[in-house]
């Protein structure tokens, strides 16, 4: 790849990004007014404050804030182990040597996750899901962490899938001042201007740089070195013919997800941020004209008449001479008569609208599991609709967030020989990553409804079928209602016995009552002959009654 090559698929990248950017600032002003980063207002953004004229209402701000604090709780809590490393096969096959293995392994990658930056970035990550839908930041090696992580804010970033869908570009285009710029690229490999300007020590002067990782398709395999590693990184200043730095990676270093794809050629993603933009500038307004009434009603307009002496004093108390004259008067311009109760019904009906669409009530209830106040089993049933939501969601931020991260960091651990040596059983076989984090397990449990009410269901089909009529009973196929009724309730097939199993249990069953029936009969024909014998004549038993039938005769 050369500095052409490079400009043109930069080019490329940013012919979709600028397509993408006023949308995501409006959402930036409205919903995270310090977030985004932007090329016309990067500079401006440092210190940025809250526009208090545009924003009146917190309501958005707080269900962000819940949505990334639920999402950094349910799915990557740092207090709580949340993934598991098992082979790909039955678990039974797995020989100790190999659990023992994978478990030090896990403990190693989640000491690596503790040690680095990563739950802070990804804090970070998870809010700019909620309010721009795309989130990502860098996965680096790191001499001492093992690994760094980049945080990246929206605007600052552009990306690339290939035909998959898959992300496997991504550019960035930032300013640094002289002193950076030699001080990570070196004096030898920067311009002339820019030794010059670090000569004349005008260290704070700015260019701006741009950085490309994109898939090596030059590579050629077998041979070593960065050039024929399966990603290229390049740097470079806009406007130079050469680059600052040439580099590669074994694995795509960028973890980028979306919360959800609306079209399939989409490279970022939409979701809640999107849908609640309307209702979140509807509120403001709402909350701007609330407080327009308010104050209207609080401190009207004055009317005053040109008889009035002097200064006209509105304080507690104060007192405002006029002539004395019947006309001559201080009072309101007209009676402010607002209706605040319907006012205050709308903010509140867009207030709920807002937080249902960030999840928040589902969310603050995953806080009460890590408080102690609940277990995931009664969070699913609580909140089993909006579970059934996020599914897509969750099940994108495993392929594009979890899976790609645990690898990446399960590759550099690899390379760095910090992993103990795998066993002989490991060879061949693929390392698989399950999770058992608290929405992991609240998804378990709602996949668990479905047993619950087929036994259920069964359960009461066999109290009307020992209760119930026969005459009654014979109009029903009880057979028939139970799997038409697990069927509805999406009960799994291997909740459900074949009918040719269930006719062999029966047969058997059958048999058995047969056999155990003629066993009870022969039993009591056995004792009646027993007690017929050791019983004495002339006792008015009934043997005397058989003894005096035989005499007559």
């Amino acid at each position: 790849m050369d500095i052409n090559d490079a400009n043109n698929i930069f080019g490329q990248l940013k012919g979709e990004y600028d397509l993408w950017v006023p949308q995501w600032k409006e959402l930036a002003s409205y919903l995270a007014p310090t977030s985004g980063s932007f090329d016309d207002d990067a500079k401006s953004k440092q210190g940025q404050k809250i526009d208090a004229k545009k924003i009146l209402d917190s309501t958005a701000s707080r269900a962000v804030a819940i949505l990334s604090a639920g999402m950094m709780s349910g799915l990557t809590s740092p207090s709580r182990s949340w993934f598991e490393l098992t082979l790909d096969g039955p678990n039974e096959q797995q020989t100790h040597a190999v659990k023992e293995w994978l478990y030090d392994v896990k403990q190693i990658i989640e000491r690596v996750f503790a040690k680095s930056n990563l739950y802070a970035v990804l804090r970070n990550f998870y809010e700019e899901m909620a309010v721009f839908c795309t989130g990502a930041f860098l996965v680096e090696e790191d001499y001492d962490n093992v690994i760094h992580c980049r945080p990246l804010t929206i605007g600052e970033f552009m990306l690339a899938h290939d035909q998959r869908g898959r992300i496997d570009t991504y550019g960035r285009e930032f300013y640094m001042t002289v002193a950076q710029l030699v001080g990570e690229f070196g004096m030898d490999n920067v311009p002339q201007t820019v030794r010059q300007q670090y000569n004349d020590k005008k260290y704070s002067a700015t260019y701006k740089v741009r950085h490309l990782i994109t898939p090596n398709r030059d590579r050629k395999p077998g041979e070593l070195g960065h050039n024929n590693m399966p990603y290229i990184s390049v740097y470079w200043m806009s406007g130079q013919p050469t680059f600052l730095r040439k580099s590669g990676y074994e694995d795509f270093p960028v973890i980028a997800s979306r919360w959800e794809i609306k079209r399939p050629n989409d490279t970022y993603g939409r979701g809640p941020g999107w849908t609640v933009l309307g209702d979140v500038k509807m509120l403001q307004k709402m909350q701007k004209k609330k407080l327009v009434a308010l104050d209207k009603s609080i401190d009207p307009p004055i009317m005053v008449s040109n008889r009035v002496q002097g200064e006209i004093n509105l304080l507690p108390g104060g007192i405002t001479r006029y002539s004395d004259n019947a006309d001559a008067a201080v009072k309101p311009v007209y009676q402010v008569a607002a209706d605040l109760k319907s006012v205050e019904y709308s903010i509140e009906q867009t207030r709920q609208r807002i937080s249902e669409q960030f999840f928040a009530d589902m969310f603050l209830m995953i806080s009460n599991v890590d408080a102690g106040k609940m277990t995931a089993t009664e969070v699913a049933e609580r909140s089993q609709e909006k579970m059934m939501m996020l599914g897509p969601v969750l099940e994108r931020l495993k392929n594009e967030l979890l899976d790609p991260l645990i690898e990446r960091t399960f590759n550099i651990c690899s390379r760095a020989g910090i992993l103990p040596p795998p066993p002989d059983e490991i060879q061949g076989r693929d390392i698989q990553v399950s999770y058992i984090s608290m929405i992991a397990q609240a998804q378990k449990a709602t996949a668990l409804n479905s047993i619950r009410q087929g036994a259920q269901f069964a359960a009461e089909l066999a109290q009307i079928q020992a209760a119930g009529a026969a005459e009654v009973l014979d109009n029903v196929d009880f057979d028939g209602a139970l799997r038409e009724g697990l069927a509805a309730i999406g009960a799994t097939p291997k909740m459900i016995r074949p009918e040719e199993e269930v006719q062999t249990s029966r047969q058997a069953r059958a048999q058995q009552a047969q056999k155990m029936a003629q066993q009870a009969q022969i039993a009591q024909a056995v004792q009646s002959a027993k007690t017929l014998a050791n019983t004495p004549l002339g006792t008015g038993s009934a043997l005397d009654a058989f003894a005096q039938g035989a005499a007559n005769e």
